[in-house]
């Protein structure tokens, strides 16, 4: 078989839009956007990123080990830089964190995406009306259901398949019929996704199905404008004599073969700004007091949505740290009211700023633990935090959050594009050698400006 026969045969398979012979004969393709859909139904080359998840997690929780108890699986949870279990106490205090997020917002009926193997479903249904999780893997739905607890279901559904008639059944079943969660909650989850386009339709459909009044929860989110620092961290943490041009290159090359999705709270503003319903955000920053990656590089978004979103209209004071500094912080906020809502802002975070007046967000909530206050990450600056008194004065528009930040990193690192690039040409070859068996293929390369974010 001839080169341009192959070329046309690459060119016809239905995940290409273009295929060309290049200098020194490759076949240079573009995927067709169809190929990498996000929604309302994934492209097949998105599809396959998503299967790949779904094959890991279910493994894992077959494998079972890290599981300590039926609500303690902490089955897949490993330090990135050593490779090891996260110890237990630690993992305690963040689910203890993350319940107590969700707590805070009060809600009735819970709609879980990316349940996993129940390490909060046990712990909050007992609180709620009703509790509904959906997970890709079908071991951990199996065995959550199994578990037999009270005013729960559990359903094996993707993310992106909140609006399904088995999703829909499973809350009727434990809501009432037609009845909607006031609650949606995504935790640990967002860095399987392939991208900004997966992502976008997912908080589509939440925001679809929660009640007015009620809360999307997107928890522990890796922050894109720390990831040179993260990346950094761990490959010092692995070879603490590398500096200079080498670490630099080591970063690169990490953050490139990265297959996690990261992302900023700008990138979700443009998300939110294109849909119809009032939202009001509030950036959560993580509390734990070990230092781990868990508590350096992630953060939370509480979506509040719908016409009741702005719980406190009275204007914000905000008090720049540096005024603050020498003053109890709680009696500070003590003085806060309804009348008054206050905001501390621009305070160095000790886990991410050397310096004098650096504090750790853990030393915060253990400040204000007596005060309806939250421990917020600032949106222009991840490395700085605010604390917010009440809770509420926190919340931000989302013309507050769409072109915040100071630009220090990018708006999302998306695993997609890399994810494209190594399998696509996978696909091909087998399909040249299916269609001219004997035939010995030429390289197949993704052309570089093929960065498709799979948006609708």
């Amino acid at each position: 078989m001839t080169v341009d026969s192959m070329v046309a045969l690459v060119a016809a398979h239905p995940w290409v839009a273009e295929a060309r012979l290049t200098p020194g004969g490759a076949i240079t393709v573009r995927p067709e956007p169809a190929a990498t859909l996000a929604g309302p139904e994934p492209g097949p080359l998105l599809r396959e990123h998503l299967d790949h998840w779904s094959e890991v997690y279910d493994w894992v929780y077959q494998e079972a080990v890290g599981r300590h108890s039926d609500d303690l699986d902490l089955s897949g949870w490993r330090a990135s830089d050593t490779g090891q279990p996260l110890p237990i106490e630690h993992m305690r205090e963040w689910l203890a964190c993350t319940v107590g997020l969700v707590l805070a917002q009060r809600p009735r009926r819970v709609l879980e995406i990316g349940c996993g193997t129940g390490l909060l479903a046990h712990r909050l249904h007992p609180h709620l009306h009703g509790y509904v999780g959906t997970d890709v893997a079908q071991t951990a739905v199996q065995r959550l259901g199994d578990a037999d607890l009270p005013r729960t279901a559990f359903v094996q559904a993707a993310a992106h398949e909140t609006g399904t008639a088995r999703v829909r059944a499973a809350m009727d079943g434990a809501f009432g019929r037609a009845v909607a969660p006031d609650c949606v909650l995504l935790n640990s989850v967002t860095q399987c996704f392939p991208g900004l386009g997966y992502l976008a339709e997912v908080l589509r459909q939440a925001l679809a199905v929660v009640a007015d009044g009620g809360t999307v929860i997107v928890g522990d989110i890796r922050h894109s404008d720390l990831l040179t620092a993260h990346f950094t961290w761990l490959e010092q943490a692995r070879d603490p004599g590398l500096g200079g041009t080498d670490l630099r290159n080591r970063v690169r090359a990490a953050i490139v073969a990265d297959e996690e999705l990261s992302f900023s709270p700008r990138a979700v503003a443009a998300v939110l700004a294109a849909g119809d319903r009032p939202v009001r955000v509030s950036l959560h920053a993580r509390t734990m007091e070990q230092d781990t990656e868990l508590t350096r590089y992630r953060y939370d978004l509480v979506l509040h949505v719908g016409a009741g979103s702005s719980k406190v209209s009275a204007p914000v004071r905000t008090i720049p740290w540096s005024e603050q500094l020498g003053a109890a912080l709680a009696e500070t906020l003590r003085a806060a009211s309804a009348d008054e809502p206050i905001v501390v802002s621009g305070i160095p975070n000790a886990l991410l700023n050397d310096v004098p007046t650096a504090v750790t967000p853990h030393a915060l909530r253990h400040a204000v633990r007596e005060l309806d206050a939250a421990v917020l990450l600032d949106p222009e600056d991840p490395r700085l935090l605010a604390v917010a008194a009440p809770a509420a004065g926190g919340l931000l528009t989302v013309e507050d959050l769409v072109g915040s930040g100071s630009q220090i990193g990018p708006e999302a690192h998306e695993p997609l594009a890399g994810f494209v690039r190594r399998r696509l040409p996978e696909v091909l070859r087998d399909h040249l050698r299916r269609q001219a068996p004997g035939t010995r293929p030429p390289r197949i390369v993704v052309a570089d400006d093929s960065d498709d974010r799979g948006t609708r």
